[in-house]
């Protein structure tokens, strides 16, 4: 009995012109892409590696790590550094706590619910320089701003925020912006909650405590991970509060890494040492996003 010829099968692999076409379509927006990121990271290695002030053009050469040593030894750089771990931890808890409180408020039907939700988000929409400004002139002014008002009315005498408490002024300013960020993100965790589990929790005579505790903040846990990554590497930056309102001071009680890079590059003409800042702060963005990340894979894989 003789066997049936077998024919071999057609080669099922993308012929190599195939395989070749999509890189060749992707390529001009990866360079493109790489030239924008790299070319800026390169250049700030080298100007931080070299003397290189705007005052003194006559004198250059290279220096080592002379510019990262002038800026960690910079009289301000402990203060930066403190002030901008203030800032990122009290802005995150306070929009945290509050972003969570907000959207379990707003959470069940009422009248007017949508309206209150654009009111709620608009402010994230409003440009730092301009919200800056609002809480500088219409809320923290001591002469006729709201707060001044507030104060006299209870016959007590108005604060003078931005003199007196600098840095919390522009934690209050970077809160309420960020806040509306936070309530969106923990609106949209409640809608996906399971109804019926709310409900069988109710029959079964579990108070709203704990609801609270056994249901809605496990709920929102991988929430406010993300939460806290993406405000944590943002919040890295915040400038244009600081500029606008304080200018780090009273000496340098606002000031953080983000404005002590500014002074250097801008007020003390010295490219050097700001792009020896500017790395200082890419490495430290780097280490919290690397944090963050891990915390935010760990909490998604539960």
């Amino acid at each position: 009995m003789t066997r049936p010829m077998s024919h071999p099968l057609p080669d099922q692999r993308p012929s190599l012109p195939s395989r070749l076409l999509p890189r060749l379509l992707l390529t001009p927006a990866v360079a493109t892409l790489f030239l924008w990121m790299i070319v800026p990271l390169v250049m700030t290695v080298y100007f931080s590696v070299i003397r290189f002030n705007l005052m003194q053009p006559d004198q250059s050469g290279f220096v080592g790590l002379e510019n990262f040593e002038y800026f960690i030894t910079d009289a301000s750089f402990g203060t930066a550094v403190g002030n901008t771990l203030l800032l990122l931890g009290s802005v995150i808890a306070i929009t945290v706590v509050l972003g969570v409180a907000i959207a379990l408020l707003i959470n069940e039907p009422f009248a007017g619910r949508g309206l209150v939700r654009v009111l709620l988000i608009s402010p994230f929409f409003v440009m730092p320089t301009v919200n800056a400004l609002l809480w500088k002139n219409m809320m923290m002014n001591p002469l006729y701003g709201v707060l001044a008002q507030v104060w006299l009315f209870f016959g007590a005498t108005p604060v003078d925020w931005l003199t007196d408490f600098p840095l919390l002024s522009v934690i209050i300013m970077v809160a309420w912006q960020w806040l509306p960020f936070a309530t969106l993100i923990f609106m949209t965790a409640l809608q996906s909650m399971n109804r019926e589990q709310l409900e069988a929790s109710r029959m079964d005579g579990a108070n709203y405590g704990q609801q609270l505790h056994y249901l809605y903040i496990p709920h929102l846990g991988r929430s406010v991970a993300v939460v806290v990554m993406i405000e944590l590497i943002f919040l890295l930056s915040v400038f244009a509060e600081i500029y606008t309102t304080t200018g780090g001071g009273p000496g340098d009680a606002s000031t953080n890494v983000a404005f002590l890079i500014f002074k250097q590059a801008l007020l003390n003409f010295d490219a050097g040492v700001a792009s020896a800042g500017a790395l200082f702060a890419v490495v430290l963005a780097n280490i919290a996003a690397v944090f963050m990340i891990r915390m935010v894979g760990k909490n998604l894989d539960k």
